[in-house]
């Protein structure tokens, strides 16, 4: 799913592409954005054919998410390619991704890092990060945290939450950088206020347990309930435990077991367990009512 969502998220950089040179290629936006992806896929197409570098990564696109035509992730990336080596920073990232992920081609980590550099040179937000994920994990490159902090820096100054969320990670842990729990705090918060679920989660820990911040139960029950609304599993775990306990919050059961519940569902194996102990010191009347409020939540969530 990760991959697929990774590939998705360059159809919104698509719609926002500048500097287009030909009509056609907006004539061929304007059909992706109704949804009329025959005809977009008709305009893109010639323009490629002719050598326009965003017209190439959109057929690009269009043919690795299955818009308009079958998924052929090898075609994608042959479109992906042409432009890449005409220096279109969208599309270099975009190779980045498929040697990084192997759709429609051999994975090769080495490849994706040199792809993602070209991009991240350009100051393409999001190659910058993949490039220090590259950095962080050892992947095509050696291992070296002082990098990955320097590129998920340079993508957290442009605002991209994962990345301030990875930097926060850095300066919590001292790796690649000094330890810094108020500098690590300050670029959570910063991914947080974006609505960025790991991030969310990241900072109620924070407060849960005063590193980088003064220590709040009633903000650390706030961030973590925002990371659950996304589907945050530790999150819900993490509220159960809290309104087991009474932490910052009025001790309440019910909500303890609807949210052990609610994790459990999504393969929480210690949400389970909680669930047969706190089960022993309610009542039946109390766990129907958690029950209740649990599939209240997933309908809310569907909806």
């Amino acid at each position: 799913m990760r991959r697929i969502l990774a590939t998705l998220a360059v159809v919104g950089a698509l719609l926002f592409s500048a500097g287009a040179a030909w009509a056609d290629f907006d004539d061929g936006v304007a059909a992706l954005k109704r949804g009329d992806y025959a005809t977009a896929l008709q305009e893109f197409r010639l323009l490629a054919e002719q050598g326009h570098a965003e017209a190439q990564n959109a057929v690009g696109v269009m043919f690795g998410n299955g818009l308009g035509v079958s998924h052929d992730h090898a075609e994608a990336a042959k479109w992906y390619r042409k432009a890449a080596e005409q220096g279109d920073a969208v599309a270099q990232n975009n190779v980045g991704i498929v040697y990084s992920t192997g759709l429609g081609v051999s994975q090769d980590h080495a490849e994706a890092a040199k792809w993602y550099r070209k991009a991240a040179e350009q100051g393409h937000v999001e190659a910058q990060k993949n490039l220090g994920a590259k950095y962080f994990k050892g992947e095509g490159v050696p291992q070296n945290h002082a990098e990955a902090a320097k590129w998920y820096r340079k993508a957290a100054d442009q605002g991209h939450a994962g990345a301030q969320n990875n930097l926060g990670f850095m300066y919590s842990n001292g790796l690649g950088v000094s330890k810094n729990e108020a500098e690590a705090t300050k670029w959570v918060r910063k991914a947080a206020e974006q609505g960025f679920a790991e991030a969310q989660f990241n900072l109620g820990f924070m407060y849960f347990n005063g590193k980088g911040i003064s220590k709040n139960e009633a903000e650390a029950v706030k961030w973590y309930r925002k990371a659950a609304e996304q589907g945050h599993v530790q999150a819900k775990f993490n509220l159960g435990f809290i309104y087991a306990n009474g932490l910052g919050v009025p001790q309440e059961f019910v909500k303890a077991y609807m949210w052990w519940s609610i994790a459990s569902a999504q393969g929480h194996q210690d949400g389970a367990k909680f669930l047969d102990i706190i089960k022993k010191e309610m009542s039946h009347t109390q766990i129907a009512e958690a029950q209740q409020l649990a599939t209240e939540w997933w309908e809310k969530l569907s909806n």
